[in-house]
């Protein structure tokens, strides 16, 4: 029994832990909580800054606000938020490739946090220089991470049919939105009443608290976190590098000689980049689909995931606009005064992780009680709430707007209400896809995987950027009237179609 018992833990990664867990899971888990929740502290907090910080000093910024920033005007700084965010989520696959055929899980988290560390004190650098070399090295650091430190936690498991699997997950979830509500009120409040770039240093420390956390932790993880799946052959390296050297050298040239005929602006960056972040999940997923080393079943599977995908793509095109439409609307829009005492608008950015610690127990509480009486709601019907969710969210958005069209501004309860109708499309959307997405992956692209559901974030936010950079108005009511529409036809499209996606997924539930 002792020796059956030594195995187990071995295979959950954790061999000397003494029976010790996190609230019920594999003890490796605490660790893993710890890095994401302090990368995502740093995430946040400098994307509550973004948009304000490139408006700050221009034509759209809010009067009397600090100055000192890249003085953009409201559609700039939403394409350059969205494509930027874009990036973050598309990396994540060449992030977990990497993860699959290089390094391995956690040589690439711990490489991935330095590089995000890195990122953050260029930011903390004046200038357009130090700014984009930093955005570039924070979206390359998270592509490298998000994937690789998910899988990790999938490892902690005894396989996809662990019952606290999902529990992980979603226990996983809740460092993330610890991590992202502390963040605007602490790095936020620096920024935006201090120093822009005290704040985007403090995030720099965030992440370098999360590294630390990583390497103290490592020891509780599963052996197979270290192990690389797939290593690349001598052969397959030098033509990765060779293919990567030829793709960077046309880059350079191009943009060499855009820049020096004085065509250059940043659309010629936005664009393409935007462009592929569409091109590229379509092409992967095809890929995938097509791999003639796929089982059927596992094939069968992809089909059935591909119905998830295209949900998501639409739900994050509208989530992800709480960064730039719905933050310009709370810096311009918005009263910030609660009780007398005034707030800068970036704490709006912690509502949405407040308003997850409260609901996420509730909902669990209550998909718990369902499943007990047999009638928790499938991932499909999940799937259908939350486009339903999301898509009334910027319906009620479209009232404070009309309201505030005279030039007043409206109470902070709008947003407060918005939020959490759009938390709670999140609960029923995010960490099911997580969940689903390692459970429906074919092992050959177990870390790749995760890297796919996050190009859905991807694809959405590449839709935001083309809207802005082609002149639409965010900002306008008729746009988020067809963004709410888009949403719940894709939600009736895949509650009308549950059936066939149910048997897709083969025995996964």
């Amino acid at each position: 029994m002792a020796s059956s018992l030594t195995k187990g833990a071995a295979k959950q990664g954790t061999p000397a832990d003494g029976g010790k867990t996190f609230f019920g899971h594999p003890r490796g888990l605490a660790p893993l909580f710890m890095t994401e929740m302090w990368e995502r502290f740093s995430y946040y907090g400098m994307r509550a800054l973004l948009v304000v910080y490139l408006i700050s000093g221009g034509p759209d910024a809010e009067k009397g606000a600090q100055g000192g920033g890249l003085a953009m005007n409201v559609a700039t700084a939403s394409a350059i938020y969205s494509i930027y965010v874009a990036m973050v989520y598309l990396l994540a696959m060449p992030g977990g490739w990497i993860g699959d055929r290089i390094w391995g899980p956690r040589k690439t988290v711990a490489i991935a946090a330095g590089v995000i560390m890195t990122g953050h004190l260029a930011l903390a650098v004046p200038g357009q220089g130090g700014f984009f070399a930093g955005l570039a090295l924070v979206a390359v650091g998270s592509g490298l991470l998000k994937a690789n430190i998910s899988t990790m936690v999938g490892h902690l498991y005894d396989g996809p049919q662990d019952p606290r699997r999902d529990g992980g997950f979603t226990l996983f979830y809740m460092g993330i939105n610890i991590g992202a509500f502390a963040a605007p009120l602490v790095i936020g409040t620096v920024g935006q009443s201090v120093n822009w770039h005290l704040g985007f240093a403090l995030a720099a420390l965030g992440m370098a608290l999360g590294l630390v956390s990583f390497l103290i932790g490592t020891r509780h993880l599963s052996p197979q976190s270290s192990v690389v799946p797939s290593p690349l052959q001598a052969e397959e390296r030098a033509m990765w590098l060779r293919k990567g050297l030829i793709w960077v050298a046309v880059a350079a040239v191009f943009y060499g000689v855009v820049a020096v005929t004085g065509h250059f602006t940043l659309n010629w960056a936005v664009i393409p980049l935007a462009l592929l972040g569409l091109v590229i999940p379509i092409t992967v997923l095809a890929r995938i689909k097509r791999d003639k080393e796929l089982s059927d079943t596992e094939q069968t599977k992809v089909s059935g995931y591909i119905w998830f995908f295209v949900a998501a793509a639409l739900f994050w095109m509208i989530f992800d606009q709480a960064g730039s439409t719905m933050s310009v609307f709370a810096e311009k829009k918005t009263n910030g005064q609660v009780f007398g005492l005034d707030f800068p608008s970036s704490w709006f950015q912690s509502v949405n992780p407040l308003w997850v610690m409260a609901l996420a127990p509730v909902m669990a509480w209550l998909w718990l009680r369902l499943a007990h009486r047999d009638r928790e709601p499938s991932t499909t019907v999940k799937f259908s709430m939350a486009m339903f969710f999301i898509g009334a969210s910027f319906v009620v958005f479209i009232v404070p707007m009309l309201m505030a069209s005279d030039g007043s501004k409206v109470s902070p309860m709008w947003l407060l209400s918005i939020y959490m109708i759009q938390t709670i499309g999140e609960l029923c959307l995010s960490p099911v896809g997580l969940s689903v997405t390692t459970k429906m992956a074919p092992q050959k692209y177990a870390s790749q995987m995760l890297g796919v559901w996050f190009l859905a974030v991807t694809a959405g936010d590449c839709i935001t950027t083309l809207l802005s950079t082609g002149g639409a108005d965010l900002s306008g009511p008729p746009v988020l009237a067809v963004e709410a529409g888009m949403a719940v036809l894709a939600g009736a499209a895949v509650w009308l179609s549950r059936k066939k996606i149910i048997a897709l997924m083969g025995d996964v539930h």
